[in-house]
């Protein structure tokens, strides 16, 4: 069989079918790769603290990548437009959602100061920060919320949802940043409230399964393209052996 494989004809057809092959092998390499890319976690750039209008602008949305950064903004809370929220997790069964105006940007801010087990401490610790003075907020920055989240039992709400606030508060000039702060302990002992349990935010990482399914794939078409020639030069070569036994027959 190796006689007719080294013909030129079958020489010419194997380098094809390496070329082929090299090819496919490159595209499984490539799948694999964006597979593994797809399972590696994102970078935890979320513990260094930025000026949120450093990071974020108003009317624009939060990207996974900005969800839990830690921020610091300054400015002052708005008297009045202080929002309970209740049946969210992070301590306490009322939390306290105030309406901040950045000083950087002059856009608006729902900021979760701290929580209570009373409403009515929950809203003395609102009206506590909004007294018109100038304060520096730390805490967490994240996408904010649907109003479809809401629990709309006896009129109580439990989503920071911006949709809402923008019919509830009373001093909004239309501009509204596209996530919410979650204070640090700074911001609620100062409004004399708990502070909502916050941590660093996990990246889930899911390995790419079809990526890598693809890859394989690649690699058996490489595969298979060396199997035809090989599978191509024994066809002949039996053809060849059936026609030399049919001759010596005739003799």
């Amino acid at each position: 069989m190796w006689a007719v494989a080294r013909r030129p004809r079958w020489i010419a057809l194997l380098l094809l079918a390496l070329v082929l092959a090299a090819v496919f092998a490159f595209l499984g390499k490539w799948q694999l790769e964006r597979s593994i890319e797809n399972g590696k976690p994102l970078p935890a750039t979320t513990e260094t603290r930025h000026v949120l209008s450093d990071v974020a602008k108003p009317e624009r949305g939060v990207g996974d990548s900005l969800a839990g950064q830690k921020v610091t903004v300054t400015g002052r809370f708005v008297p009045g437009d202080t929002t309970l929220l209740t049946g969210r997790s992070g301590g306490g069964r009322w939390q306290t959602v105030g309406h901040m105006v950045d000083t950087t940007t002059g856009a608006s801010l729902p900021v979760v100061i701290g929580w209570s087990d009373q409403k009515a401490t929950a809203a003395a610790g609102g009206d506590r920060m909004a007294d018109g003075a100038t304060v520096t907020v730390e805490g967490r920055y994240y996408p904010a919320e649907s109003p479809d989240q809401d629990a709309f039992q006896k009129g109580e709400y439990s989503a920071v949802a911006p949709a809402r606030f923008v019919n509830t508060w009373k001093a909004f000039d239309d501009r509204m940043y596209g996530g919410y702060v979650v204070a640090d302990g700074t911001t609620a002992k100062a409004a004399d409230l708990g502070t909502v349990a916050d941590r660093a935010p996990t990246r889930e990482v899911q390995f790419d399964w079809l990526n890598l399914f693809y890859a394989v794939e690649w690699v058996v078409f490489a595969g298979f393209a060396v199997f035809l020639w090989w599978r191509f030069v024994k066809d002949a070569w039996e053809r060849e052996n059936e026609d030399e036994e049919v001759l010596l027959a005739r003799r």
